[in-house]
């Protein structure tokens, strides 16, 4: 007789910790199963029936909020979780290659998600906001950024021995004296920053101050904005000149601090200048290397590369951004840090910064651009002594990642706004609801909320005055429609993020049925500007229409991505070619997707369109968050359409018919046009299906949801009718294309040797085959072979 094991016994004594400290409300569901998943690394079931004992949560709500959330798991886990985006940046760059050179070499079948071994679960995430580093792979707290399906086996393999990124600190202290005649070393450790190992780069210059006692101190900033740099030193030096370093690695740093710095005391020099020697005389040939690579990567402020970045921005919203250490409450103070606030408290009246808001023009930088001060407006005129101030951190946008980068990089600017914000309408309560996939953001801005409660920005008497104001940090759980206001507000309360008809607007009833005022982080970043220079200095900026400037995340086939703040008005050209250097060499510029999921693709032949509300609307496109996708000849429209109808379709909360169904019959169309199974009919199908789902559905993002397919059906719809006759003229679209090698090949084998599936025979100095029944398309071979002999061949004519 067989005897057979059984599971141990779940511990289930944290689930009762757990609840002891959130509570056992109804609306604590969503941060229960957070932290019960934290712990657990999954949702184990007896833990939930734990949860439904404990607490008023019924099995009903607990079941529909764990499987509505992407965040949640409910089956067991591996040692380590693979994450692969699949955001827009990292798909036109291959993301999909990735995931599946990932799923092949840990031997995954089409239905399996973890290793035999249980040592790697693979999941695609929706977006993780690094968009320049694309494609990215997260492996539990590290980001690895530029992974081609080549790379992608070797970081999976090499994980656990190398461990290259270290898990972030929320604060790196100021370790060496500063003061005059010190050298400011400057080092951004925002997520993307951290992606490519600013973090040790900032270590190895503490650790060489520290030993040559230099007159210089390594300060921690945020993000640069200047993320195609990464990673970044600025140094400056005591006669106030600035010297910047690109592409920095930790071996640098001796080198770059020693050019810079004199070593303190009598032996130090010497002892450097011999060590020096010594290294040069044993690795001439590494030190010839990191003399060549620092003169390559030595920059100058003035130089084309940046003033060419630079330039043409305005940093309102993102004042100071480079400059500030995220959560040093007393540098964020001496750069006019709360002085709006204070001119709240005892200047100005709720009406007159009412009217400093409306003069300004602002409008919402959510995407709505809804005019700021109406909303405002609203939420003051009800009669309610008790109301809401939430910020909207839940950027969904696959592509975008500005609300990531302000709430790293400056927080308490943040903060200041949702201060100022609530002491017009007339609120003591505020709410951040950060997205979960930003786990330094929601941990920068809990540690600059405690630092603010201590300081007597926030609390029962804020700055000594009689207005108290309380925040608090809630995550979001993976859902994209929570970004739409009502959605958010569900999701808040412990329910579903499902989106309602309005009116009543959260104006009138928001959360728990009290007025709610909701804005942006980029709104709410710009209000202590407005408040500090006046609203008519903000109307000087932009057009008639939409004034002031507009944040966006440059992503994308793009040589300069980065995060820029540029004056509304500015157009599409001026961003791609002078900001963003244009394409890389070899390729050409063919759109730009702007507005996320809800916006368009505005082509190459209309980039002079300035980029402001109603210019946008005039060519398909939409505003949306900021997300500015560019797209090069080497993509498929198609796909494009199709990769965002996934998107939406996956993400809609399933409520209204017409988004549920609608947006799931244009998928299919698109999914058959991809594998060459398009029909006579199909385009038209298409436009008539958009028109009715974005007439029918209840909410934004059904709305808006068919846009991606009308703006690239309107601009490509060559592309659309190549696929009805089965190409693709793009060479994308996997199921269309065959990979081929020409007579260039010398037969070096480099691609049967990296070959994942043994397609390509090993034939030495001959010209090698594909067997195309094994192929895969995962584009290896093109990116190994040195003599660009293979080749994708699309058309069959």
């Amino acid at each position: 007789m067989i005897k057979l094991e059984t599971a141990p016994e779940l511990d289930l004594t944290p689930v009762d910790r757990i609840v002891r400290d959130v509570g056992g409300d109804p609306d604590a569901v969503i941060p229960i199963l957070q932290a019960v998943q934290e712990h657990y690394r999954y949702l184990p079931e007896e833990a939930l029936e734990r949860i439904c004992n404990l607490t008023q949560i019924t099995p009903a709500s607990i079941m529909g909020v764990s499987t509505f959330y992407d965040h949640f798991r409910h089956k067991p886990v591996g040692k380590h979780l693979v994450s692969v985006c699949t955001g827009t940046a990292c798909h036109v760059k291959g993301a999909d290659l990735v995931e599946e050179a990932i799923r092949l070499h840990l031997n995954l079948a089409p239905h399996e998600d973890t290793d035999i071994d249980g040592e790697f679960t693979v999941q695609k995430v929706a977006c993780v906001g690094c968009c320049t580093l694309g494609p990215v792979v997260q492996i539990d707290d590290a980001t690895f950024g530029h992974i081609t399906s080549q790379k992608a086996p070797q970081v999976v393999e090499q994980f656990d021995q190398a461990r290259f990124v270290s898990k972030p600190a929320i604060h790196r202290p100021i370790t060496q004296p500063t003061g005059p005649g010190t050298t400011e070393v400057r080092i951004g450790l925002g997520s993307c920053c951290l992606a490519l190992g600013s973090d040790k780069v900032h270590d190895a210059f503490n650790d060489v101050l520290d030993e040559t006692g230099g007159s210089g101190f390594v300060k921690q900033v945020g993000c640069t904005g200047i993320c195609h740099k990464t990673p970044l030193v600025e140094l400056i030096l005591p006669d106030g000149n600035t010297q910047v370093y690109t592409h920095v690695q930790p071996e640098m740093a001796r080198s770059i601090v020693l050019k810079h710095i004199k070593p303190r005391g009598f032996f130090r020099p010497m002892k450097y200048a011999f060590s020096s020697l010594i290294d040069r005389f044993h690795t001439n040939e590494d030190a010839d290397v990191l003399e060549e690579h620092l003169e390559k990567y030595t920059e100058d402020t003035r130089d084309d590369s940046i003033c060419s970045f630079l330039g043409p921005q305005k940093h309102l919203a993102m004042e100071h951004l480079e400059v500030l250490n995220p959560l040093d409450f007393d540098e964020y103070v001496s750069f006019q840090g709360f002085e709006a606030l204070k001119k709240c408290l005892t200047q100005l009246q709720p009406e007159q910064i009412l009217d400093e808001v409306e003069t300004s023009g602002l409008r919402g930088r959510g995407g709505g651009g809804f005019p700021t001060h109406i909303k405002w407006r609203a939420v003051r005129s009800q009669d309610n002594p008790k109301k809401y101030v939430i910020c909207n951190g839940d950027e969904g946008d696959p592509g975008a990642f500005m609300d990531r980068v302000l709430l790293e990089s400056i927080p308490f600017r943040v903060i200041e706004g949702m201060a100022i914000a609530a002491l017009t309408v007339g609120s003591n309560e505020g709410i951040f609801y950060i997205r979960a996939e930003y786990p330094l953001a929601v941990k920068r801005v809990r540690a600059a909320i405690i630092e603010c409660e201590k300081r007597g920005i926030l609390g029962d008497s804020v700055m000594g005055s009689q207005f108290s104001f309380k925040l608090e940090v809630r995550e979001g759980a993976g859902a994209f429609i929570c970004g739409e206001e009502t959605a958010l507000i569900h999701s808040l309360e412990g329910h579903r993020g499902s989106p309602r008809l309005r009116p009543p607007f959260p104006a009138e009833s928001g959360l728990w049925e009290k007025p709610t005022l909701i804005n942006n982080v980029e709104t709410l970043s710009m209000i202590s500007w407005i408040i500090r220079h006046g609203g008519s200095e903000f109307a000087k900026l932009g057009t008639e229409k939409s004034k002031g400037t507009k944040v966006f995340a440059l992503a994308g086939k793009i040589k300069n991505g980065g995060l820029i703040e540029v004056p509304m008005g500015v157009t599409i050209r001026q961003v791609v070619e002078e900001i963003g250097g244009g394409v890389e060499e070899g390729r050409q510029f063919k759109a730009v997707q702007i507005g996320g999921p809800s916006g368009g693709c505005v082509p190459a032949e209309l980039s002079d369109t300035p980029i402001d509300y109603e210019s946008l609307a005039a060519v398909g496109a939409i505003m949306g968050s900021g997300g500015l996708v560019v797209l090069d000849d080497a993509d498929c429209m198609v796909d494009i359409a199709r990769y965002f109808l996934k998107f939406t379709q996956d993400q809609s909360c399933g409520k209204c018919t017409f988004c549920r169904v609608g947006t799931k019959r244009l998928l299919d169309i698109l999914e058959r046009l991809c594998i060459g199974k398009g029909r006579k009919g199909d385009l038209e199908q298409l436009e008539e299906l958009s028109e009715m789902v974005g007439a029918g559905s209840i909410c934004g993002l059904g709305k808006t949801a068919p846009n991606p397919v009308l703006s690239t059906l309107k601009y490509f719809r060559k592309e659309y009718e190549a696929h009805i006759a089965g190409y693709c003229p793009a060479g994308k679209c996997t199921e269309l294309i065959d990979y081929r090698i020409n007579d260039a090949c010398i037969g070096c084998t480099l691609c049967s040797q990296h070959c994942p599936v043994d397609a390509i025979p090993m034939t030495p100095y001959k010209q090698h085959t594909i067997n195309m029944d094994l192929c895969t398309r995962c584009d290896t071979c093109y990116q190994v072979c040195p003599e660009d002999a293979v080749f994708i061949a699309s058309d069959p004519k």
